[in-house]
């Protein structure tokens, strides 16, 4: 697979590199921007595998966006050219421009882009270009610029007063757990994926010691810090744990982490929107360096149902 697509980009030390989003609109209230927030306007493409895409359509669905940004899928199983549009379990054709692969949209959007091709990324159809594809700025725009057309009784995912806990939290969780799965995964010298895993699982740790004690993780109700943690825990003992080596313990081992997840899970914007299918298919069908023979495990059987007991937290 051709170095812009394979994610294993490594450092001289063997750890692995995150590209830079480098196509960083925003989506504007006022419109100052360039990019006003208009119903009908903006099209978001998404892998259903992929963690950073997945919050975004639980956030669109936790507002009531559905009928404001409309939504894509790419093919789970990505290939030398990318993430490609084609009709299948859970995916289909690019409704908006007919792209067969998403790099369509971003060479249409910067003829020189030299990048990999990544999702989520919001398409503007009076522009004809990508706003962005950097996924912090895309769920945060949706919970802050989009307001008028947020559905009645929508929560507010980053409230004012709990901005700077969220924030604080939401880096030590990117950093750690994250990002820290694909820098245990990706790495390519055991030096390098043993500081990645002792950093995950530390973390893992003293998320587990902060929600015995609260229901969500910064203030009593839902936010930005949640969205941004779940799409990882739910992939965690289907696939990092085996696939990326993070197997010091597994997600059902943390009775706290356990319980959040499966709290958030039950609730349709979480559950209905994760796709273990895709998740697997992608994760054990892609990297073959990883798993050379490509094939997808059966399990693990999770008991996603069982109750969680979190009501007693509050919130």
């Amino acid at each position: 697979m051709t170095t812009a697509q394979f994610p294993a980009e490594t450092a001289a030390d063997g750890s692995f590199v995150r590209q830079a989003y480098t196509i960083r609109d925003r989506i504007t209230a006022d419109g100052s921007s360039g990019f006003p927030a208009e119903a009908g306007r903006y099209h978001l493409y998404v892998s259903l595998a992929y963690p950073w895409a997945h919050r975004a359509v639980i956030v669109r669905r936790l507002l009531g966006l559905e009928e404001v940004i409309s939504l894509s899928v790419v093919d789970p199983i990505r290939d030398e050219r990318g993430w490609a549009f084609r009709d299948g379990p859970g995916h289909s054709a690019d409704p908006v421009n007919g792209f067969a692969f998403l790099a369509e949209a971003y060479h249409r959007t910067d003829p020189g882009y030299r990048g990999r091709f990544t999702v989520p990324c919001l398409w503007d159809r009076v522009a004809g270009r990508l706003v962005t594809n950097n996924f912090p700025d895309i769920t945060i725009d949706f919970a802050t610029q989009l307001t008028a057309f947020h559905r009645p009784g929508a929560p507010d995912l980053y409230p004012p007063q709990l901005r700077d806990e969220i924030d604080a939290v939401n880096a030590l969780v990117y950093t750690d757990v994250n990002n820290g799965v694909y820098q245990a995964g990706f790495a390519t010298t055991q030096a390098a994926y043993e500081t990645a895993v002792k950093a995950l699982f530390a973390r893992l740790g003293w998320l587990e010691a902060r929600l015995a004690k609260q229901r969500y993780l910064v203030g009593a109700q839902l936010t930005e810090a949640d969205i941004r943690l779940f799409p990882t825990l739910v992939r965690f003992d289907s696939v990092y744990h085996s696939h990326f080596k993070c197997n010091l313990r597994r997600l059902v081992d943390y009775p706290h982490l356990w319980a959040y997840t499966r709290d958030l899970f039950q609730r349709p914007d979480f559950g209905e929107t994760t796709n273990f299918d895709h998740i697997k298919r992608h994760y054990y069908m892609t990297h073959p360096q990883l798993n050379p023979t490509r094939i997808v495990p059966l399990g693990p059987h999770l008991d996603w149902a069982a109750p969680h007991g979190r009501e007693r937290l509050g919130g």
